[in-house]
């Protein structure tokens, strides 16, 4: 299913469709503030599994995630006030932050050092889900397993048609990845340059 939602004034009834979807175990496709991402419910580790599959990805290698906020954020991960302060300058926006997980974070979702990695993308669709849905939703970029990106969401959803349950147009995206910064310890790292500002951390 193909479905329009509007960017900058996401319709509930539409959103809570989504979220029905997702509660039931469903994959999407959505636009973020970098690409347009793949995702389900942190909490349902059957349709995490399906993502593995269609993203012909390893399971050593977890996926990011999506809160609606910072305050979010600290029920899911460790931050001190040094990482809140600075992730508050930057967020929403397109970064995506490294953080140990809490025992709030299902296995599959952290790294072999129980780390995890976190978004609050600046997209009005995506966090308007993630609200709704009350949990974390995967954040991963729709791509191909040759790592071809679709940044149509008719594209995406004539090739993903059979896999994904609903691809939500909200019309274009940047297409540029995050930036990846890892805040472990108070030691910032830039793991990746991408988009967005990372100059605070240099």
């Amino acid at each position: 299913m193909l479905l329009k939602i509007n960017t900058h004034n996401p319709q509930e009834r539409q959103i809570a469709r989504v979220v029905e979807i997702i509660q039931k175990g469903g994959i999407i496709a959505y636009p973020t503030d970098t690409f347009y991402g793949i995702g389900c419910d942190i909490m349902n580790k059957k349709a995490i599994e399906k993502i593995y599959l269609i993203k012909q990805r390893k399971k050593t290698k977890p996926f990011s995630f999506i809160c609606p906020d910072l305050k979010n954020i600290a029920q899911y991960a460790k931050i001190s006030n040094i990482a809140y302060r600075n992730m508050k300058r930057l967020l929403p926006g397109p970064y995506t932050f490294v953080l140990s997980g809490s025992k709030m974070v299902p296995k599959i979702m952290l790294t072999k050092r129980k780390t995890a990695g976190i978004r609050v993308p600046d997209n009005n669709i995506a966090l308007a889900i993630a609200r709704k849905l009350d949990h974390p939703m995967i954040s991963t970029s729709a791509t191909d397993p040759d790592g071809k990106i679709f940044d149509d969401p008719s594209l995406l959803h004539d090739y993903f048609m059979k896999s994904i349950d609903v691809v939500i147009d909200g019309g274009s995206v940047p297409g540029s990845p995050s930036s990846v910064v890892s805040l472990i310890d108070d030691i910032p790292k830039i793991i990746r340059y991408g988009a967005g500002d990372v100059e605070i951390f240099e």
